[in-house]
């Protein structure tokens, strides 16, 4: 059995990061991943000759000197990714059901302002208030800010506020009020739930810069996992893992699908914690926990559409679109079999061929697992390749046209524009990104409870860590921030934030 120093499950951006920074201490780190590609969310897919992203639609806080790019330039990637900066006027639009107009969301606070005080010339106070509490949140926490120390007293006093009610308290402007809250599918947010510094630490993070991944964000994993193997490390693709041992209080041994057993000092889960403790073998792990994790509410999935533009038919814009129907911001998820959908954002992605039009484009909405729960017995993986029958696909196709009429309603034409399109279902996600129900972004956080739906990187076991999107934070910045946690967990020491700052 080949001795590691260091064993993590699965190959998402927080087990890539994770793999990254211990690898630069000198540790020898082997990845193990269910799936033939490596990247989780980071994943691309080529239909018709074209790419697409799994889920890296755009990234933030990648500017000279902001974290994610101190991050990135400390794990040698900015030298080699090619970024498209997005438009500086706007990254995102917001759109409502009846309303004309296209409310710019700026990159730059100042900018932010001067774009939105412009439509609503009436809320400057509010609209600085905002910025400046976004701001001040994200202040609160030490790693996101790249600052070592800080204790949970530091940030308790803003986990608690809803994000909901803290924008109705700028403004009684409705429409003001949608938009500031108008891309909050990158959160899955509810009303009386969500906590505004997980919509602070997203948004602020977007507002410092904006960028895309020109042919994709799977270079971000390519050399992610380059640099684990000039290391002496191992990333190994179609290792389901079905067992991780513990005897004598530590985790001895994990074991994959085809019976391997890899052994190391430390490991790390990457994967949802639900389905980590569903393979962890120990009677350590009271049951009371696992129930309570058990328990968490997952946040809702989605049905995103995949389109082939035909060549040269449709300009592409340098923002993303985010729409509504009226009055439906915050109930989105709530949608039935007769009014869905009610909401969706549009994503373009750059591509090296062609600069003036866009090659592909993804609709993303949400849809419940429920909606596809008669065919949760199958899968379709690279691995597990079930065809699910004539009756799913008529149903994706039923959903792909009911959108698409929800979209050509902004974009008239659209239907012209399209050479082909393949669509994902909570299945999809489920198979592929291995949460147990397509959930979007992991555990839902929770304002009037944050201690229940935070977790710490370190658990029973002293060799044993958890790290990825359920712990704190979702998306390239969360998972990556997670990371950092994680690897000083393990070390034991801060040391790597100071080198990161210094990079």
């Amino acid at each position: 059995m080949q001795q590691f120093d260091a064993i993590i499950i699965g190959s998402g951006i927080g087990g890539l990061v994770c793999g990254n920074i211990l690898s630069k201490e000198g540790m020898k780190v082997c990845i193990l991943e269910k799936n033939k590609q490596i990247g989780g969310c980071l994943q691309t897919f080529s239909r018709d000759k074209v790419i697409f992203d799994s889920g890296v639609h755009y990234i933030g806080g990648l500017d000279k000197g902001q974290n994610l790019y101190q991050v990135f330039k400390y794990l040698g990637l900015m030298d080699k990714l090619k970024l498209e900066r997005m438009d500086e006027n706007a990254f995102d639009k917001i759109i409502i059901e009846n309303d004309y107009k296209e409310y710019a969301l700026a990159q730059g606070y100042d900018n932010f302002i001067k774009q939105l005080s412009a439509d609503f010339p009436g809320e400057g106070k509010a609209i600085r208030e905002y910025c400046n509490t976004v701001q001040a949140v994200c202040k609160k926490f030490p790693l996101y800010n790249l600052r070592s120390g800080g204790e949970y007293k530091e940030k308790e006093e803003v986990l608690e506020t809803d994000t909901k009610a803290f924008i109705e308290s700028l403004t009684s402007d409705k429409k003001l009020q949608a938009v500031l809250a108008g891309n909050n599918i990158l959160y899955a947010g509810q009303p009386d739930k969500t906590p505004f510094y997980i919509h602070a630490l997203i948004l602020n993070s977007y507002i410092e810069s904006s960028w895309k991944c020109i042919d994709g964000g799977s270079q971000i994993a390519k050399y992610l996992a380059q640099n684990i193997r000039k290391s002496g490390g191992v990333v190994l693709c179609s290792h389901e893992v079905k067992k991780i041992k513990e005897e004598t209080g530590e985790v001895i041994y994990v074991e994959s699908e085809n019976g391997t057993r890899f052994s190391a000092k430390n490991y790390i889960s990457n994967i949802h914690p639900v389905k980590t403790l569903e393979i962890l073998d120990t009677c350590l792990i009271r049951p009371a926990y696992k129930n309570r994790i058990r328990n968490l509410e997952n946040s809702i999935s989605c049905f995103c559409l995949n389109i082939v533009l035909k060549k040269n038919t449709f300009k592409y814009f340098h923002h993303n679109y985010y729409w509504h129907k009226q009055g439906k911001i915050w109930s989105m998820q709530n949608y039935d079999a007769g009014n869905w959908p009610l909401g969706y954002a549009i994503f373009l992605s750059p591509s090296s061929k062609t600069k003036e039009y866009a090659e592909t484009l993804s609709v993303l909405t949400y849809m419940k697992y429920d909606d596809v729960k008669e065919w949760a017995h199958t899968f379709n993986t690279t691995t597990k390749n079930q065809g699910r029958g004539k009756p799913y696909e008529n149903f994706k196709i039923q959903k792909a046209e009911t959108l698409l009429a929800v979209v050509e309603e902004k974009f008239p034409g659209l239907r012209n524009c399209i050479q082909s399109y393949y669509a994902a279902t909570p299945l999809s996600y489920r198979d592929y990104l291995g949460t147990g129900d397509g959930s979007l972004y992991g555990i839902v956080k929770d304002y009037k409870d944050p201690v229940k739906t935070l977790m710490a990187p370190q658990t029973k076991l002293p060799n044993f860590y958890f790290t990825g999107q359920n712990l704190n934070l979702h998306g390239i910045l969360g998972a990556t921030i997670t990371a950092l946690a994680t690897c000083t967990a393990l070390l034991g020491n801060e040391n790597i934030i100071d080198k990161i700052k210094n990079a």
